[in-house]
């Protein structure tokens, strides 16, 4: 049996929660570096436009002073006001200079009037690349008449050292917001998910110490959620098991008091052997008659004795296999049966009427004895439940033609719903009351072993059909 080591949960560098909790910041991290390339390139326009709204209004002075002269003074003023080295506007009629000496050489061009996203991002980027005291043309619409054009010279490394505050600034925010969002959803993952899966795999690790134990495993859920479904599916897993191991003790402890049984049984059952053989030397037709039936039963209830410690052992039954004709095994239960029904007048008042339709040239490869149990068994349980006739012919065949279909059919009532729900289980499926429900069981078993299946056709009021499949022989 399987003993689990003790359970212990994982340090938290391992546990699910930690993994959450760094997971978490890292796409948080992700979407925000995501989100800061448009930003940055946005932040980086609009210090542009900035810059040349402000050249705008400084150029205006020049236009108003007389004859557009204004002093060296004035001039340094106006222009450490945009930080720039000179200021152009550009009308339709003139031309417009503010300087106070010749510009240093232009570097990098920027025309704000043709902008995209992804060239202003690609733009950005490369600001906060390049290095040193760089020169920047700077060339946009006028916001006081976009028929005008205003041109600023200025330098490059101002912007650069801004826009890093700014990435500063966007990366403090983007740490605040992962770790706090982070560490909400770690709190909510913890009572949400991690509390009841630790819950559960302690149940679990509880029931496979004991499971025998009422009082350990998983408890119900009244969640309806994915981990409640969960949690439901696993109780009733664990009842289903309970149960099946209270009958795997029964039929432990069945075993072992048929092998206790099985050698004084087959002592008796010899003993009746004995007496049959003397009945059958007595001169008599009727005699006669009955005795061959009843020596084979005899026979037969020995090797059942031997057989049935298979069944309880979990052993598949031992097949030795021969060839023979199927309707002559039929026409055999049918005898043996018609017997057996004389012999219990009392219960039954008729016999039920046998139709064997097995074609007389299909031939079977397989244990006789035992596929004999398998219709004994069939028929019998028909007769029991008050069947007036039995039906056993060949069926379609299937559409590969490697198996022979066998269909037994009755007019019994019809299985009840608690029989056909555990037909095929053990001490579940029996119709009738005080039966164990092993017969179909052992039938299925014995076809299975031979390669073969059984299954249940229908059953009604109108009475049932078992289908048996058995491979041809080559």
């Amino acid at each position: 049996m399987f003993r689990p080591q003790k359970f212990s949960l994982p340090p938290l560098r391992r546990s699910l929660s930690a993994r959450l909790l760094l997971l978490t910041i890292f796409f948080v991290m992700l979407a925000e570096v995501l989100i800061y390339a448009p930003s940055v390139s946005n932040f980086r326009l609009t210090w542009l436009h900035d810059r040349l709204a402000s050249a705008d209004l400084a150029i205006l002075a020049l236009e108003a002073a007389p004859d557009e002269n204004l002093s060296a003074d004035l001039k340094s003023e106006l222009l450490g006001r945009v930080d720039a080295f000179a200021v152009v506007l550009t009308r339709a009629d003139r031309r417009l200079l503010l300087y106070t000496q010749p510009p240093p050489p232009v570097e990098i061009t920027v025309d704000l009037r043709q902008n995209s996203l992804m060239g202003g991002i690609s733009d950005a980027f490369g600001t906060l690349a390049r290095q040193g005291d760089g020169v920047m043309r700077v060339i946009g619409e006028s916001p006081q008449n976009p028929a005008m054009v205003v041109e600023v010279v200025l330098n490059e490394a101002q912007l650069r050292a801004e826009m890093f505050g700014y990435s500063r600034n966007i990366l403090l925010l983007s740490i605040v917001i992962s770790v706090f969002t982070a560490t909400l959803l770690y709190l909510a993952l913890q009572w949400l998910m991690v509390r009841p899966m630790r819950r559960i795999t302690e149940g679990i690790t509880e029931f496979s110490r004991d499971p025998q134990n009422a009082a350990t495993g998983v408890e119900p859920s009244t969640r309806d959620d994915e981990i409640g479904v969960a949690q439901s599916v696993l109780f009733e897993m664990q009842s289903d098991l309970r149960t099946s191991l209270k009958q795997q003790e029964r039929l432990a402890a069945l075993g072992s008091a048929v092998s206790k049984i099985n050698h004084d049984l087959r002592g008796i059952l010899s003993t009746a052997v004995l007496m049959s053989d003397r009945l059958s030397a007595l001169d008599s037709p009727e005699v006669k008659r009955i005795s061959g039936p009843l020596i084979q039963s005899i026979d037969r209830a020995i090797n059942l004795c031997t057989r049935t410690l298979n069944f309880v052992r979990d052993e598949g039954p031992e097949l030795h296999r021969s060839r023979f004709r199927l309707t002559e095994l039929i026409d055999e239960v049918a005898t043996d049966l018609s017997v057996l029904d004389e012999g219990q007048a009392a219960v039954n008042s008729a016999a039920p009427t046998f139709a064997n339709d097995i074609p007389g040239e299909v031939v079977v490869e397989a244990d006789r004895d035992q596929l004999y149990r398998v219709f004994a068994n069939l028929t019998r349980n028909a007769s029991q439940v008050g069947a007036h006739a039995i039906c056993i012919k060949t069926g379609t065949d299937r559409s590969d033609n490697k198996f022979l279909v066998i269909d037994v059919s009755d007019d019994g009532p019809g299985m009840v719903k608690s029989a056909r729900e555990g037909l095929f289980k053990a001490f579940a499926g029996s119709a009738r009351k005080g039966g164990t429900g092993l017969g179909l069981v052992i039938v299925r078993d014995v076809m299975r072993t031979h390669g073969g299946e059984i299954e249940l056709l229908s059953s009604d009021d109108t009475g049932t059909t078992f289908r048996l499949t058995l491979p041809r022989p080559n």
